[in-house]
């Protein structure tokens, strides 16, 4: 696969579907790592920087929404593809850090259209650098308690507490204490509010199935 971005690293929570992926798309000629959540990819990173990044989204431990947003910001010359079952349209969801976004259970022809797609793209780091905001896992405030987040400056480095309100905006803006400057954030639940993952696993077993007969 000459003259392409053929270095991939996957991250999906879901062993079954994590191992799919990587048999069909080393089949397809990528070489590909993966790695269980967002703090797995990091780690991995460090050894050896992949040029396309697949992840989903919502993940325990470190979501996808807050991964994309450290690597636009710290390796915006890694393109992105952002995945889940939790968005429909086909569009890259509002505030999620990536160049381009695959829905689960589509099928698989979509998501190699995608990197071919990608292959493509020449040079981001201008383009992005920056423009991620800081996405925050949350959780539901104790009863009678006021919810706040804790952000952490991208200037100064320094955390403050922030009452995020009623916004209806996915992508919020903040002021830090310290330095003034403005921060940009979003927010997101741990939990996956998509379709039990069985549902989407069937189209991509057929798929390795028949990849099989065909071998």
């Amino acid at each position: 696969m000459p003259h392409r971005k053929n270095n991939l690293l996957i991250v999906e929570d879901d062993i079954q579907l994590r191992v799919l992926l990587t048999a069909i798309l080393t089949q397809a000629g990528y070489r590909v790592r993966a790695a269980e959540d967002g703090f797995s990819a990091l780690i991995q990173m460090r050894a050896d920087m992949p040029a396309i990044i697949i992840s989903d989204l919502y993940m325990l431990g470190m979501s996808g929404f807050e991964l994309l947003s450290v690597v636009r910001r710290r390796f915006p010359e890694v393109t992105v593809i952002a995945m889940s079952s939790a968005f429909s349209n086909g569009e890259i969801p509002a505030g999620v850090a990536a160049d381009a976004f695959y829905q689960k259970a589509t099928g698989v022809p979509r998501l190699l259209a995608l990197l071919e797609e990608a292959a493509n793209i020449e040079d981001l780091t201008q383009r992005y650098r920056g423009s991620a905001p800081i996405w925050i896992a949350t959780h539901p405030p104790k009863s009678g308690a006021e919810a706040h987040v804790v952000i952490a400056c991208p200037e100064c480095l320094r955390t403050g507490h922030c009452v995020p309100g009623s916004a209806s905006t996915v992508v919020r803006k903040t002021v830090c204490a310290y330095c003034h400057t403005p921060i940009h954030y979003a927010m997101v639940q741990t939990t996956d509010p998509g379709p039990p993952k069985e549902l989407w696993c069937q189209p991509i077993r057929q798929t390795v199935a028949k990849s099989a007969v065909l071998a």
